[in-house]
């Protein structure tokens, strides 16, 4: 408790503010090279050539690096690794990375990454989750368009539905949502005079990154540092790799401390974003006004890559009743590849898309009873003893109840203390 209720003062603050903390491009070293990629200009399709001879030619490009002179691994992922670092043939986005050019400085690698040219075979993609599904919809995945399938059940929903005085059924869409922090991906990787590779990078999994890094050089974990650098917002965009790979890999080639630094368009096209999810909410509610039964389908766009596309879908089924009790109960979510950007990590992790369903159920229900929303939402919510369902039992920290009190005596509202337990 030394902290609760008091103003703590952020030890990174002051160097922040005064223009003294240090951000991976902040860092220059005698000698650094410039890399970076040339990414997919259409979503889905497969190389036919690349002019890389050509782009070797170019003044001040030092090395012009493709997926055959990686010594280790070439894709990485943080579930499954199916992400190229850079493509073999096939690749599944805009934004794919093809080609990564290391040059003695910036104007040469803007030149030479303009002068890349690439031949595709372009094929057809799917870019909704009804069309990914289709039974001749192009197949993204490991056999199927379906990454993640999760059923969440309980009670007798048919009987929920009887009971039910008024029912409300509803489909409610999210986009997708980018995180635009503040300072674009950059790393600067350096060698050790004993190989050893240090990666300079604002990360939020240090330890994950030295996984990746180590693998895609085919070296031991121990023989690769992550130095994690003061970080410009993150909210889940820096949990996949990015530059990381990539800076490491031109330095174990190069033998060159080398930085790699994303333009804003460049960030946007490459890191993950919050799942576009369509749900369909059935709810059924008594004429007493307590919740009965609920009915749920949730459709996340994974994007061609897994990513976090599993644990979202699982939080969102989780999470699809709202803070409410439900006796009865079918939900079934599904994360769904995909040629759009990767979905991945971003602020609730798929908790945060199904509150505008089940809230929105709340307000229609809460209408044809006649009844205020908040009193509604209060008579329904959970407290101690409820049981979720997940079948968890919530034995603690159950603050709701509470929370909407505070709200009606706020704006006042009079809640019906019959309904209070």
């Amino acid at each position: 408790m030394k902290t609760v209720g008091k103003d703590i003062i952020r030890p990174d603050a002051y160097d922040k503010i005064i223009g003294k903390a240090i951000y991976p491009d902040d860092i220059e070293i005698e000698g650094m090279l410039y890399a970076g990629v040339k990414r997919t200009t259409i979503p889905y399709g497969r190389v036919l050539s690349i002019n890389s001879e050509e782009i070797k030619k170019v003044p001040g490009v030092v090395a012009v690096i493709d997926y055959k002179m990686i010594p280790g691994a070439i894709s990485h992922g943080v579930i499954f690794k199916d992400i190229p670092t850079l493509v073999k043939d096939v690749f599944k986005r805009v934004g794919d990375c093809l080609l990564l050019v290391v040059a003695k400085d910036k104007a040469s690698l803007k030149i030479a990454l303009d002068n890349v040219k690439v031949e595709y075979e372009e094929y057809k993609g799917v870019f909704t989750v009804e069309d990914a599904l289709k039974e001749d919809a192009p197949i993204l995945g490991d056999g199927s368009n379906i990454l993640y399938d999760i059923k969440v059940k309980k009670g007798d929903i048919e009987k929920g539905f009887e009971e039910a005085a008024f029912i409300a059924e509803n489909f409610y869409h999210t986009q997708m949502t980018e995180h635009v922090f503040l300072q674009p991906e950059c790393a600067v990787s350096t060698i050790d005079d004993d190989g050893k590779i240090n990666v300079y990078v604002a990360t939020q999994y240090p330890h994950y990154d030295r996984e990746e890094v180590a693998k895609c050089l085919d070296m031991n974990e121990e023989d690769i540092r992550i130095i994690n650098t003061t970080i410009g917002g993150a909210f889940g965009g820096r949990e996949d790799i990015n530059p990381q790979c990539h800076a490491a890999l031109a330095t174990y080639i190069t033998k060159r401390p080398v930085k790699v630094l994303y333009s804003r368009e460049e960030s946007v096209i490459s890191h993950s974003k919050r799942h576009p999810m369509k749900l369909y909410y059935k709810t059924g509610v008594k004429d007493d006004g307590k919740l009965c039964a609920l009915k749920v389908r949730i459709y996340g766009d994974t994007g061609a890559y897994a990513s976090w596309g599993m644990n979202v879908l699982r939080k969102s089924a989780v999470h699809a009743t709202g803070p409410y009790e439900i006796p009865n109960v079918d939900v079934r979510a599904q994360a769904i590849y995909t040629n759009n950007p990767y979905s991945g990590a971003m602020r609730g992790f798929g908790a945060a898309q199904v509150p505008l369903a089940h809230e929105a159920q709340m307000d229609i229900l809460a209408e044809k009873l006649a009844m205020h929303p908040l009193q509604f939402r209060y008579l329904n919510a959970f407290k101690v003893g409820s049981v979720t369902a997940t079948l968890q039992e919530l034995k603690s920290s159950v603050g709701i109840k509470e929370c909407m009190e505070k709200l009606a005596q706020i704006d006042n509202i009079q809640l019906d203390k019959d309904v209070r337990e």
